[in-house]
């Protein structure tokens, strides 16, 4: 019996429909840009497998990096307990944060490190003051986590309607998404900013913070907004004496063109959300940063001071190890090279598909990530079918498009060679 058919009688998939779904492709292993299955098809994996692996699968320093520390210590307790890794790691990603952002809270995944953030933001304003400010506000499109906290402010996001009456109160505000020659995106990000200014002159002194995915909205489309519209947003609310967080669990560690994507914004944030790449797609681990003011609302000699809040895994010395390799990865020429050479090639690839395709629209771009819209020769609607995934995967190519846009998000080890082969392909079957 092949491993898809082993699969399909015992696991229970994500965002799938066992009902309807077809069997999954088994893969058996990963190198560079590349996947293989147990046919030996190659695919070029340029969605990073959801978004997490930057440096191409299988990297070996990374893999080094693991085994030499698993020989060593595979994990113990950090309530009480500390180790080399994660420290190290502390000290290795501070000088490219903001001077502000110096205390880091382990957890073990994005949803978590938004989860943290908030109940840190709440619990900040009852420990400065007692204050009681209950609201928080978000961007119309976000997504932000599946759990509890994490998918209330990320209630318009369509994902996660079936748990509504768990949420808590959460004010929005529309997200100004822009693309290329978008002559309307003043007139939207103006209105955005006038019903941001109403909810927080109606509740004065009720707004604990606002959190933002800075540029990009990922799961909602790889919709992108202006750098200058962040850095507005950010001024407005610490004007009104509240928050910022930035969930950069998708856009840190250099997608956008930046390290962080609060790099090219002019704001600092209270506190940044760092996962899914964080190790180079090799194990979960996440952080939450935030600032020594913050930190210190929690000190006390009273433990109902403490931030209560942790997880069996907290700071695994094995991720902490994968992610002290994959920052210095980062930061080398050849990363950097290959960042800006896969945005000049989207630049191409994209100017190509807008030259021969009637349908193609909303083209936009943002470091490594480009994204565009299909739609009918009559309207722009979400129509992408479900048989589009499956035509890229005959081609080699793993893509998988959310609604009508269209989205590629390579690992820094795609060529542009590879990658322009791959919007040739992209072509074709949208031919």
């Amino acid at each position: 019996m092949s491993l898809s058919s082993r699969d399909k009688k015992r696991v229970w998939h994500p965002f799938t429909q066992e009902k309807t779904a077809g069997l999954p492709i088994a893969i058996k292993k990963g190198k560079g840009s590349y996947l293989y299955d147990e046919q030996d098809n190659t695919y070029l994996d340029l969605i990073s497998s959801w978004w997490v692996n930057l440096y191409g699968h299988a990297h070996p320093e990374i893999a080094q990096s693991i085994y030499q520390q698993a020989t060593t210590l595979e994990h113990v307790i950090f309530a009480g307990f500390t180790h080399e890794p994660a420290v190290q790691l502390c000290e290795t990603l501070d000088p490219l944060l903001p001077a502000s952002l110096s205390r880091f809270f382990f957890s073990d995944n994005g949803s978590t490190s938004v989860e943290v953030a908030l109940k840190m933001a709440y619990q900040y304003w009852k420990n400065k003051d007692g204050k009681e400010k209950k609201l928080f506000i978000c961007l119309e499109g976000g997504y932000h986590g599946d759990t509890v906290g994490a998918m209330s402010v990320g209630s318009e996001c369509g994902y996660h309607d079936h748990f509504r009456e768990l949420f808590f109160n959460v004010l929005s505000i529309p997200f100004p998404a822009t693309w290329d020659n978008d002559k309307n995106v003043e007139e939207k990000e103006s209105r955005s900013l006038a019903i941001l200014q109403s909810h927080l002159e109606q509740n004065p002194g009720q707004i604990a913070a606002l959190i933002i995915e800075p540029l990009v909205q990922g799961a909602s489309g790889m919709r992108m907004c202006r750098p200058s519209f962040i850095k507005k947003v950010g001024e407005l609310i610490h004007a009104h004496d509240s928050l910022l967080i930035f969930d950069e669990v998708m856009t840190g560690f250099g997608r956008t063109g930046s390290n962080f994507a609060m790099e090219q914004t002019g704001i600092v944030p209270d506190f940044v959300c760092l996962s899914k790449g964080i190790t180079g797609g090799f194990l979960p681990l996440a952080l939450t940063v935030t600032s020594p003011k913050i930190y210190e609302a929690f000190l006390s000699d009273e433990w109902k001071y403490a931030f209560s809040h942790g997880h069996s895994y907290t700071a695994n010395p094995l991720a902490c190890a994968a992610a002290v390799t994959a920052t210095r990865l980062l930061q080398s020429e050849a990363t950097q090279q290959a960042m800006h050479a896969i945005n000049i090639a989207h630049q191409q690839g994209l100017a190509t598909l807008k030259a021969n395709g009637r349908h193609i629209m909303h083209t936009r771009i943002q470091g490594t990530i480009a994204a565009f819209d299909l739609a009918t020769p009559a309207q722009g609607k979400r129509n992408t079918g479900s048989s589009l995934p499956r035509q890229f995967m005959r081609e080699g190519l793993i893509l998988r498009p959310i609604g009508n846009t269209i989205y590629l998000i390579p690992p820094y080890s795609t060529t542009p060679e590879e990658l322009l082969k791959a919007y040739e392909k992209i072509e074709r079957v949208l031919g």
